[in-house]
């Protein structure tokens, strides 16, 4: 249900049809049109509520025509409405939240947020549907010209994943406005020394962070400085390190596999403001100056069996 016209104000065209007269125009049953609609995130909404508008007609045709088309069967159309209704829904809520947050700071009173939220609907929607479609393109060139000569089949990595000690309690003990912004510190300052150091986020937690590399060199450097970067944060806990290498499953931008539950089993054994790497990557890293190894003794990984990771630090200098 829209609120005073709040919903209508950021879709900018006015709801015209029913479900079943959406997919009438789309030349298939409603149960078809609502298995992509479900894709994009989208619950089903009764048959004679009035909710969809051109936009919703002509992506239901884009979708179906990518089908006929035969550039996607239906399936890897369906994995990627999905993916693109659960990108898409994580940055609206973001901006969403972002907006109210100004609101507030401007302190405009609620009786008046209605009218409050249609005006910014002008103001921001065009300038973010652009740089949506900018982002988007941006990141696509890049995942493409990583992907376009490789074997999906045999795909391996080196794998990070990083997280803050004692982070359950702490939230316990802070306010949820200081929570918060603790969160946008340490997902921001992670994500610029991940991407600025060569490698990719993956996905971030709130209180975590999952990096990948194609070099152990690369996500030795980005462990070391997320440790270094985070201690220096003022009231920002102290940050454990997991690093594992080896083949990967890739599926819709996640990582799945071995590897990964290593890496994540790693971090969990890390003492706070340590990092623990997996022998296959230890071995990569061998007679590589910048870092120093030690082996610790043999420990019991959860489904994983026993192992005998290597704490990494950077190398003193002479």
């Amino acid at each position: 249900m829209d609120r005073d016209g709040v919903a209508d104000a950021f879709l900018r065209e006015p709801r015209r049809y029913t479900s079943r007269q959406v997919a009438e125009m789309a030349g298939v049953p409603v149960y078809r049109a609502r298995r992509f609609w479900r894709a994009l995130g989208f619950p089903n909404v009764p048959d004679d509520a009035v909710e969809f508008t051109d936009s919703d007609v002509e992506a239901l045709k884009t979708l179906l025509g990518m089908v006929t088309s035969g550039i996607y069967d239906e399936e890897h159309v369906l994995l990627t409405a999905r993916a693109l209704g659960q990108a898409t829904a994580r940055l609206a809520e973001s901006q969403a939240e972002l907006g109210a947050e100004v609101l507030d700071q401007a302190g405009v009173p609620l009786a008046e947020r209605p009218r409050a939220w249609r005006r910014r609907a002008e103001r921001v929607v065009p300038d973010l549907a652009k740089l949506l479609v900018y982002a988007w393109q941006r990141q696509l060139a890049a995942a493409a010209g990583r992907l376009a000569d490789q074997d999906m089949s045999a795909v391996r990595l080196a794998v990070g994943f990083a997280d803050l000690v004692a982070f359950t309690r702490l939230s316990r003990q802070i306010t949820a406005a200081e929570l918060a912004r603790l969160i946008d510190r340490f997902e921001g300052r992670s994500a610029d020394i991940v991407t600025s150091s060569g490698g990719r986020v993956v996905k971030t937690l709130g209180d975590s962070v999952l990096f990948i590399t194609d070099k152990a060199h690369v996500a030795a450097e980005i462990a070391l400085r997320l440790v270094e970067t985070h201690a220096r944060g003022r009231d920002m806990p102290e940050l454990r390190v997991g690093l594992a290498s080896g083949p990967v499953i890739w599926r819709m931008g996640d990582v799945f596999g071995t590897t990964v539950n290593l890496a994540s089993r790693l971090t969990a054994l890390s003492l706070p403001g340590s990092i623990l790497a997996d022998p296959q990557l230890a071995e990569e890293l061998e007679g590589d100056r910048a870092f120093r190894l030690r082996e610790v003794n043999r420990l019991s990984v959860r489904g994983l069996g026993e192992l005998a990771p290597f704490t990494v630090q950077r190398a003193e200098t002479p």
